[in-house]
């Protein structure tokens, strides 16, 4: 299979594009490689598909908000499925650069069902996230659920690329599956994300800041976990069939949480990383930020359901190992 990842120098499309190589997949990647967070990193990742695709990996250095740049840098290239997984990052970083998000998860998402379309693809996958659950107060969230109520630009744009995304399963007969990542971790992670942040602060005897008092619960997701629910749901593309699908549409589009299926205390992976990098934790108590939520849980029954997906990895196996490849890493 013939498939074109956006965001492939990032932490999930990387990671994406790992699992589909060595399956024996062609990949083309597509990303603009910003300073979002350390261009090192990610230049990093992108040497590593080189290396492990060979010939079945292509690199396409360019930003999918420029439509005409992406015409221009797909002409002539052939592939079967898409999964959009590319996006200006952050939930905090929208409050301070919301055009930034308007033009990479808005105008971008659009771009990439126009590309859908007009390919005629087999299925396209793409990336939302839990945030778009926002103030919703129910536990756990579940894909039935109404998301009406954003906290921050980023869960805002998330939820129109789902809105958008319905109008073209409606309108094009396109098959889509939207995924909501619940805080994904790992291997090759982001920089900006609360686990690479606490560790590199932990091992420098630096403060780490613990937003809402340490009153914090996240459904703390191993990325391994998060591939094998992106990979069943790109085999599986929805029927267009007239049937209900999850998340409520009768089109060929569904939605799916991918998470762990526990909330898990924010100061038990605290405990965690101090044992793995063999001192206390200095905490910075601090009050909760704009645009955040106290708790994440994903209700996963529906994708459980449909593709059998079943998260395996607990924080007390992933935590670790994401800190051993951190220690790697970094030489230490």
């Amino acid at each position: 299979m013939k498939v074109l990842v956006t965001g492939a120098a990032g932490f999930i499309g990387y990671s994406l594009a790992q699992r589909l190589l060595a399956r024996g997949d062609i990949v083309i990647g597509v990303d603009m490689v910003n300073d979002y967070y350390d261009v090192a990193l990610k230049e990093a990742r992108v040497t590593g598909l080189r290396e492990a695709g060979g010939n079945r990996f292509s690199f396409h250095r360019q930003d999918f908000a420029d439509m005409a740049g992406l015409s221009e840098a797909l002409e002539g290239v052939a592939f079967d499925r898409i999964v959009h997984l590319g996006a200006q990052a952050g939930v905090r970083y929208s409050i301070e650069n919301p055009h930034a998000y308007v033009q990479a998860n808005l105008v971008g998402h659009l771009n990439l069902l126009e590309v859908a379309r007009h390919r005629e693809v087999e299925h396209m996958v793409y990336a939302s996230s839990s945030s778009v659950y926002g103030g919703n107060t129910k536990l756990p969230f579940a894909v039935e659920d109404r998301v009406d109520h954003p906290l921050s630009l980023y869960a805002a744009t998330k939820k129109a690329d789902e809105l958008m995304s319905e109008t073209y399963a409606h309108l094009y007969r396109l098959p889509l599956t939207g995924l909501r990542f619940f805080t994904v971790y790992g291997p090759w992670g982001r920089p900006d994300m609360m686990m690479w942040i606490f560790t590199k602060k932990i091992m420098a005897g630096e403060p780490i800041p613990v937003f809402n008092h340490g009153d914090m619960y996240r459904d703390f997701t191993f990325i391994d976990d998060i591939i094998s629910g992106v990979v069943a749901s790109l085999d599986n593309p929805p029927h267009d069939d007239g049937e209900e699908k999850a998340g409520g549409s009768f089109k060929s589009h569904r939605l799916y949480n991918i998470g762990n299926h526990k909330s898990e205390h924010l100061m038990k992976v605290v405990e965690i990383l101090e044992a793995e990098c063999g001192r206390k934790a200095d905490i910075e108590y601090l009050p909760m930020q704009p645009g955040d939520v106290r708790q994440s849980f994903a209700d996963i029954e529906a994708i459980r359901r449909d593709l059998g997906y079943e998260p395996t990895t607990s924080i007390d196996v992933g935590v670790p190992k994401f800190v051993a490849w951190y220690k790697e890493y970094h030489g230490i």
